[in-house]
This record gives structure tokens, sequence and C-alpha cells, in this order.
């Protein structure tokens, strides 16, 4: 039975602008900073500056789609070993947000395992998120840091620190190939 929060109903939006942000993020932390190259940040608030109110909400969708892409691959990884996704990817994903208060507020943090649950379970985390009304600023950098930490998860669980970035860069490009 088909869901009103399936993924075939919800806008894919700007995917490589998140990525480009998530991937900025990731590089950050590898390289032992804590924060992006000033020239990198220049480069993204240029670009975000650049895309307007609605370009902000393509960005915020390519997010979740991010998000969706990224615990699909989780989800069949853990299959593959007959493990539950939700089961071994949430605590470790609330466990770390709850150790970022500066960048996910406690109250955000229930709306972040939602969408990480929804998307784990087959349905698009933007409408699922949706349903409740409009995104709010307060969640923009929770959503952006449930987004990283899930990239870093694949990371780590492949041991290789481009993996997450190379598995949605190959998917742009095979739909680009279609």
């Amino acid at each position: 039975m088909s869901s009103p929060y399936g993924p075939e109903h919800a806008p894919v939006g700007e995917v490589g602008a998140a990525l480009m942000m998530i991937d900025s993020r990731l590089k950050a932390v590898h390289d032992g900073r804590t924060a992006i190259d000033p020239e990198q940040q220049a480069l993204i608030d240029q670009f975000t500056a650049s895309l307007g109110p609605e370009g902000i909400d393509d960005v915020l969708d390519g997010t979740c789609t991010l998000i969706y892409m990224f615990m699909t691959w989780l989800r069949k990884a853990h299959e593959d070993h007959d493990k539950d996704v939700i089961e071994y990817v949430v605590p470790s994903l609330v466990a770390s947000m709850r150790m970022m208060p500066k960048s996910v507020r406690p109250e955000a943090i229930p709306t972040m395992a939602g969408l990480v649950i929804a998307a784990g379970t087959g349905l698009s985390p933007n409408l699922w998120r949706k349903q409740y009304g409009d995104w709010t600023a307060a969640e923009m950098n929770p959503l952006e840091t449930c987004a990283f930490l899930l990239a870093e998860h694949i990371n780590r669980i492949t041991d290789d620190p481009d993996f997450a970035t190379r598995l949605i860069s190959e998917a742009l490009s095979r739909t680009e190939e279609v």
C-alpha cells in the first residue's frame, strides 16, 4: 500500500548543493578543524545567498533527500547482516546529537530522530516533517547536523572517509545519464 509520505511524492530538491555543504563539513572534521575553511564558507554563503527563498527550500529538500538516500543505503547494509537499521543507527545518532548542544538544541532531537526513522522505513523525511507544519529556523542546523552524522556513520562503517559523498555523487551521475 502506497503512503502519501512515500519518496515518489517528495521533491528531490537541490541535492548537489546539500552534498557540497555536507562534504565541506566532513572534510573540515577529517582535517582536524572545527570550522570550515573561511574561503569554503564564503563560497557556500555566496551560493546560498544567490538561491533566494525558493532555492533555500530546494537545498532543504535536497538535504532531506540525502538523509533518505543515506538511510536507504544503511538499511540495505544492515539487512545484509540481518540487523535492523533503526536499532543500530538511531541510538548512536541521538547520542551524538545530544553531545552537540550548540548545533542541536535538545528540543530538535526528537524531530531529527523522526526524520531518520521515517527515511529508514522508506518514507520521505521532508514529507513526514511537513505534516507537522513549516520548517523552523531552529531546525536548520540540526537538519544539516543529522545529514552530516549519517554521512560520517557511513564513512566509518565503510572505513572510507569519502564513501558517503561518492555514493551520492555516483547516484547523481547515473540519474543524469538517464
